[in-house]
């Protein structure tokens, strides 16, 4: 086999487990999935990203092709990407809420975020996440603005996540962020540039810059909390930074891009 279908072999094979990581399809990899092989292929979560953006958008978009409103449209669009990804982000989302908010000790808290049980913090940011990104996509209302923006959003929220469990170390020793491993510093830098491109296509360079901004700002933000409280990272925290990114895109979407084409 020559080094050039050595390589696309292996671009096909991360591909193929960023898809497995954050979604419920069946994808299984031809590539083994031994030590670091997820932590490798984390450079291909904005693109498995944009594949559940994706469907949310086709569901939107032929929503309104049906009569319905752009209301009911978006919800549809939320529904459709929580499914494809197994609300597993939703539930890390739900999970540091009830973690950070309810507990009192470290140990209190990583307990209470490894129970599948949903307390009133979670509920309540659940309600707020579903709230603010349905509300920014029903305001944008234009079928392939919404487009845009769910693309953009599922690219970039994930592009952030190699970074993330690179420069903030695991809270604890077992679990699905501890045994994935810290990504190599390509893996960050592409997954990086594929988001940017993502955010710039979409909603264009100077905007896609203020985007930026406030994922920078609201990921460091997570992770001061996250070390002071628990100590570092986990699943739970990278489901949550994946949701305040998808919740701050569609937001700067929503007040740019508002009536756009």
């Amino acid at each position: 086999m020559t080094p050039r279908a050595d390589i696309l072999k292996d671009v096909v094979a991360d591909l193929r487990i960023a898809a497995s990581f954050v979604t419920i399809l069946p994808v299984a990899s031809s590539k083994p999935s031994g030590e670091g092989a997820i932590a490798r292929a984390t450079w291909a979560l904005p693109a498995a990203g944009l594949l559940v953006g994706l469907a949310g958008a086709l569901v939107y978009k032929v929503a309104i092709r049906v009569g319905l409103t752009p209301d009911i449209a978006a919800l549809l669009a939320l529904a459709t990407t929580a499914l494809i990804t197994g609300a597993l982000h939703e539930d890390g989302l739900a999970d540091t809420a009830d973690g950070l908010g309810g507990g009192r000790t470290r140990e209190r808290k990583l307990e209470i975020m490894r129970d599948s049980r949903i307390g009133s913090y979670g509920v309540c940011v659940l309600i707020l996440s579903f709230g603010l990104r349905w509300s920014a996509l029903a305001a944008i209302a234009r079928p392939w603005t919404v487009m845009l923006a769910l693309c953009a959003a599922h690219a970039a929220a994930r592009a952030g996540l190699p970074a993330f469990m690179s420069l903030v170390a695991p809270a604890r020793p077992d679990g699905l962020s501890a045994n994935a491993g810290a990504p190599p510093g390509r893996s960050v830098a592409t997954s990086f540039a594929i988001g940017t491109l993502a955010l710039a296509l979409a909603l264009g360079p100077g905007k896609a810059l203020v985007a930026l901004v406030l994922l920078s700002l609201a990921g460091l933000m997570l992770a001061r909390l996250a070390i002071r409280q628990i100590g570092g990272q986990t699943g739970d925290i990278l489901g949550a930074f994946e949701q305040v990114g998808e919740i701050l895109i569609l937001l700067v979407a929503a007040a740019f891009l508002h009536g756009g084409g």
